[in-house]
């Protein structure tokens, strides 16, 4: 009899889940509005993008103080390293985007640029690898007996 013993309620909780995707869609809509905003000079998009990189970071800073309080009160877990890859890139994400949104307060053309695309581009590729590491079920373990 082979019956499947999962710790997955120990890893990616349903809400923590939910809760991650927001910063994964609003970081990539950031770079979107980014890019029109470089094409069109239409001063609406750098509002937008400000509006995105804002949600992004609420929703961010929620699932990453969860992933920090994840780490902690399993610290003897075996996946620890796992979580801490996790909740690493997690808080280079938000830094990243609190700084983006420092950069974006900024009037105007100085709002975006280069530098400003790049901070959102990094945002939504580390948004990405937080969302594999998590739903991939790096951070939980499954076992067969």
């Amino acid at each position: 009899m082979m019956v499947l013993i999962s710790s997955a309620g120990r890893g990616l909780n349903a809400l923590h889940g939910i809760l991650l995707g927001f910063p994964i869609a609003l970081f990539a809509t950031a770079v979107l509005t980014d890019i029109a905003y470089l094409k069109t000079a239409e001063i609406q998009w750098t509002n937008f993008s400000a509006w995105m990189i804002t949600g992004g970071l609420v929703f961010g800073g929620i699932v990453t103080a969860w992933a920090l309080v994840s780490l902690v009160v399993g610290l003897k877990s075996p996946r620890r390293k796992a979580k801490v890859i996790y909740a690493a890139v997690l808080a280079v994400m938000w830094l990243l985007g609190l700084m983006n949104a420092f950069k974006h307060s900024q009037d105007g053309w100085s709002s975006v640029g280069a530098f400003g695309l790049m901070l959102s581009v990094l945002c939504s590729l580390l948004a990405l690898a937080a969302g594999f590491i998590a739903f991939a079920g790096l951070t939980s373990r499954e076992t067969v007996r």
